[in-house]
């Protein structure tokens, strides 16, 4: 008997930061994976809600962005309650995850969100601010100022620590780096950042964006920075990055956001096509290794139908697994384009997974749905045969959440 993967990146992205898996719950998810022949495990590891991953020389970002409840800097989120409520993998917790991975044929990839969605660590280390910023701009998510400034090399230097203890526990040599959902008034009241600005694209460009004072970007999935000063300075801000990241032998991940400005060097970045497969071929048809993996079909904290009963999100759609099932991520995809083409993702964003039904009902089958795009050429699909055998699923399912 002769079988071979469809694709070589067959992936699943678990966000940690808005509701917390603990190393057991991790492992067992990770058993799940290896049973559908999923052989990449993207882990969301910080977020705006929370930093999860330990960090010697900064042992404040888990000390103070591991954990919220009411009177914390993190206050109560998505469903935490009041008293203090979250939790961190220690070094050693990471490395018994990764060495699990690794004996099923699963790689690790971690993801550090940067320059956004870093409202925790800046609760953590709030001397990465510019002490003289005035005014407020707030993410899609409502965040307020949670951007790392660009401008301070205190920014680099702190990133750069972080980035090498993390490569010493993932041997995979491929971080991710978020670069998604910069608000379009990111650092506009920043003296520093406006500075830098005017250095790199003149007094115009930088007078326009400091008039951006208290934007709010309401439009989730939006081109957040295209055409504002704040597309120039993360555009700065990813490419240092890059080559730092380069220097370690290291792969730079990011969200399809990360091409704005098209400085990275393409050979040394992967992206992820999140918002429609129509944009990830476009990336790839600018020389862009691409994983699709678009919200609205591939994110699994999506509902799965219209029904109000439902629990789940919608701002993306909905799919249940016939939808993601027989989905084409790359319909209408050239020859060319496909040659950039590395694999599929889902993405599990944990919002509204506040307990394991929850988790369950979104995430089994679909998961498994996705695992056979992965695998099996699309002429030798069926969703009537997966739907024949999807009724076993939940014996293996059950058996590895009793382990």
């Amino acid at each position: 008997m002769k079988d071979e993967p469809a694709l070589v990146w067959r992936g699943t992205h678990l966000d940690v930061a808005r509701q917390f898996y603990s190393t057991a719950e991790v492992g067992r998810f990770l058993r799940l994976m290896a049973w559908n022949k999923l052989n990449r495990f993207h882990w969301h590891l910080t977020d705006d809600e929370a930093w999860r991953v330990e960090i010697d020389a900064y042992p404040a970002l888990t000390e103070i962005g591991a954990w919220r409840g009411h009177g914390r800097k993190i206050p109560p989120l998505l469903g935490s309650g009041p008293q203090p409520t979250g939790g961190y993998y220690s070094k050693a917790a990471i490395r018994e995850i990764v060495a699990l991975a690794s004996s099923l044929g699963i790689e690790v990839m971690p993801e550090i969100d940067v320059p956004g969605h870093s409202y925790a660590m800046l609760q953590a280390i709030p001397e990465l601010r510019d002490p003289q910023e005035a005014g407020s701009y707030y993410s899609v998510q409502g965040f307020p100022d949670n951007c790392l400034n660009p401008a301070r090399e205190e920014t680099y230097r702190v990133l750069e620590t972080i980035f090498d203890e993390l490569i010493e526990l993932f041997p995979m040599r491929a971080i991710h780096v978020g670069a998604d959902e910069v608000p379009l008034g990111a650092w506009s009241g920043s003296p520093e950042a406006l500075a830098r600005l005017r250095a790199l694209a003149g007094d115009e460009v930088a007078d326009t964006h400091a008039k951006r004072l208290n934007v709010v970007t309401n439009t989730h999935g939006a081109d957040e920075i295209d055409g504002s000063g704040a597309a120039v300075l993360q555009a700065e801000f990813l490419a240092r990055v890059q080559a730092y990241l380069a220097s370690r032998d290291c792969v730079t991940g990011g969200w399809q956001e990360a091409a704005h400005g098209n400085v990275i060097d393409k050979a040394k970045s992967l992206l992820f096509g999140w918002r429609t497969v129509e944009a990830s071929a476009a990336l790839a048809e600018e020389g862009y290794d691409i994983v699709v993996c678009p919200g609205q079909v591939y994110y699994l904290d999506m509902a799965n139908s219209p029904a109000w009963s439902e629990p789940g999100g919608s701002w993306a759609g909905w799919s249940d697994p016939e939808k993601l099932y027989t989905f084409d991520p790359v319909e209408g995809w050239t020859d060319e384009q496909k040659k950039h083409l590395l694999g599929v993702q889902c993405c599990i964003w944990s919002e509204p997974m506040t307990d394991r039904a929850v988790f369950d009902r979104l995430v089994f089958p679909r998961l498994s749905a996705l695992a056979e795009t992965g695998w099996t050429r699309p002429e030798r699909k069926s969703f009537k045969r997966f739907e024949a055998l999807v009724g076993l699923m939940p014996v293996l399912y059950g058996f590895y959440a009793a382990e």
